[in-house]
C-alpha cells in the first residue's frame, strides 16, 4: 500500500492515490486540479522516504471535487445569575479533494486500476 503524508492548512494528512479527503479550503474550481509540494513522507510499497522537513522534488497531485461547508457547530455562552446569554454558530469552509498520483524523483504512484481492484 502506497500513501504520503502531506501538510495542507496548518494539518498532517496521510494520503492515498485513488481517494477523498475533506481538507481545509483551496481557492480552486469544482473540476480543477490542484498540485501540493508540502511532502512530509512517502511509502511505496517496502520504501520509506522521510522529509526535513519536506521531500525535495516530492508532489502530491489531485482533482478538487467540491467546495462545501462542515456542520454547524453551536457556540453557546452563559454567565449564571446575570441574564447573559450569546448563542452563535458557525459553519467552517471545506474542499473535497480526490488524490491522482503522487510523484518522488520522478516515479509516480497512481491509484490502482477498477479492473484490478474487482479481481
Amino acid at each position: 500500500m502506497s500513501y504520503a503524508i502531506i501538510e495542507t492548512g496548518g494539518k498532517q494528512v496521510r494520503v492515498e492515490p485513488g481517494r477523498h479527503y475533506d481538507i481545509e479550503r483551496l481557492d480552486v474550481e469544482v473540476d480543477g486540479t490542484y498540485t501540493i509540494d508540502k511532502v512530509l513522507l512517502i511509502s511505496d510499497e517496502d520504501e520509506v522516504t522521510v522529509g526535513q522537513p519536506y521531500i525535495e522534488g516530492a508532489t502530491v497531485e489531485g482533482t478538487v471535487i467540491d467546495q462545501r461547508r462542515a456542520k454547524k457547530v453551536l457556540v453557546y455562552k452563559m454567565l449564571p445569575k446575570k441574564k447573559t446569554r450569546k448563542k452563535r454558530g458557525h459553519r467552517q469552509y471545506f474542499t473535497r479533494f480526490m488524490i491522482d498520483t503522487i510523484t518522488v524523483n520522478g516515479k509516480s504512484i497512481e491509484a490502482p486500476a477498477a479492473a484490478e481492484a474487482d479481481a
